[in-house]
Order: structure tokens, then C-alpha cells, then sequence
């Protein structure tokens, strides 16, 4: 085997390479952890409008619960000195038991406002609860993605370390200025550094050589570097 012709299977496996490093760019599991990843994200933000929300009617329930259990102790206090028999004057009485009424019906207002809230919150409960389970889902549906998107890349990662070797080793055979303009090349024409020449036409571009120029690498000897001169790639001619 010439060494063009080691240059065309060079050129094989590192199209097989090019071709394992886009599958494992654009693998279907990627997306899939993206798809999760942004579910978990819209839940978490859902969730934190839907606590606040919570929060605030809880708030305001046991500020509603602390403002009438003051006046229920002010009221208990006015019933006791009511009672206590320490007021003689029937006007102190009347005014005392008319701040208890007041602070009774106030306190009454009170906890049916705090009621009502707690009533409100209910169904703010059963939202942050809901948001939570949803949010627990799609955390683990991150997990299972991360997880078969590893398992992927590792497949991948198996045939390219093949393919890297096999590749390697042949490049070990070639002289080392052959594979660096081969290389150069390839970066050059987008991935193909050496092509067949069948015909008149490169396989690198598909497009026609001259035919004198066709010729003189046919007659040419085996070692003859030649070029495409449309894409550029080290053409090797193959009867």
C-alpha cells in the first residue's frame, strides 16, 4: 500500500471521527435534559410567585389571629375588673362593659377575618404543593435524562477511542510532512484532506479535473503529490 493510499484510510477514520463527534453534539438525549432542565425552571419560578402569594395570606391571617387575641386579652382584663367588685360607680361600670362589648366585637371581626383567610390560603396551599410535586418530577426526569445522555456519550466515546487508534496507528506509518499537509488540508476543505481521483472528478468536491491534469498524475509517480485545485485536497488517483 502506497503511502497515498494509507492516506485515504487515514482519511476514512477521520471522517468516522468527524461524523461521531457531531452524533455526540446533537445526541437526542441532549435535548431531552434541556427540555427537563428548563421544566425545572419554569416550575422553581412558578413555585416562588405561588409561595409568596401563600405567604402573604398567611401573614396576613396571623397578624389577623395576633390583633384578636390581644383584644381578647384586653377584653378578659375588663371582665375581671368588671366583675372583681373594685368598681362601685354605675357610670364606670356601663363604660367598662361597653369597652368589653366593643373588644368582644372586634374580636369577633377579627377571627372571622382570619378565617377567611385561612380560606384563601387553602387553595394557595394546594398550589405550592402541586408546583412541588411537578417540580420533584421534573427533577428526576433531569436525573434519567443526565443519566442516558452519559450512557450515550460513553457508547460514542468507546468507538471513537476505536476509531482514534486505528487512525493513529496508521498515521504512524506515513511520514510526518505527508499527514500535516494532509491535515492542514482538511481543515482547509472542511474535514477532507485526500480524495480519490476516479475518472476526471475528485471525490472530495465531485467536481471535474482538467484533463491534462488528470493525466499527469496518472503518469505521474506513485509518490506525486497532487492537488484538486477547486477544494484543494491531496488527490489520489485509483485505476
Amino acid at each position: 500500500m502506497t503511502p497515498l493510499e494509507s492516506l485515504l484510510l487515514l482519511q476514512e477514520h477521520d471522517l468516522a471521527l468527524d461524523r461521531l463527534r457531531h452524533r455526540r453534539e446533537t445526541l437526542p438525549e441532549r435535548a431531552t435534559l434541556s427540555a427537563a432542565e428548563a421544566a425545572v425552571t419554569a416550575f422553581g419560578a412558578q413555585l416562588v410567585t405561588a409561595k409568596a402569594a401563600r405567604d402573604e395570606v398567611a401573614a396576613e391571617g396571623k397578624k389577623l389571629d395576633d390583633q384578636a387575641l390581644t383584644l381578647a386579652a384586653q377584653a378578659d382584663g375588663h371582665e375581671k375588673r368588671l366583675y372583681s367588685g373594685e368598681i362601685s360607680s354605675p357610670r364606670e361600670l356601663q363604660a367598662l362593659q361597653d369597652d368589653v362589648t366593643h373588644l368582644r366585637r372586634r374580636q369577633s371581626e377579627l377571627e372571622d377575618q382570619s378565617i377567611a383567610a385561612m380560606e384563601r390560603q387553602e387553595p394557595l396551599d394546594a398550589e405550592v404543593a402541586r408546583l412541588d410535586g411537578e417540580r420533584a418530577v421534573a427533577s428526576g426526569a433531569v436525573k434519567a435524562a443526565e443519566d442516558a445522555l452519559q450512557a450515550a456519550e460513553a457508547e460514542i466515546d468507546r468507538e471513537a477511542g476505536d476509531e482514534k487508534s486505528a487512525r493513529d496507528e496508521i498515521a504512524g506509518k506515513i511520514d510526518a510532512t505527508l499527514v500535516a499537509d494532509y491535515e492542514k488540508r482538511r481543515v482547509i476543505a472542511n474535514g477532507v484532506g485526500a480524495a480519490r481521483l476516479i475518472g476526471n472528478t475528485c471525490q472530495g468536491c465531485h467536481l471535474t479535473i482538467p484533463a491534462s491534469e488528470v493525466d499527469r498524475i496518472r503518469k505521474g509517480p506513485a509518490d506525486l503529490i497532487a492537488t484538486c485545485d477547486n477544494c484543494g485536497c491531496i488527490l489520489v488517483a485509483t485505476t
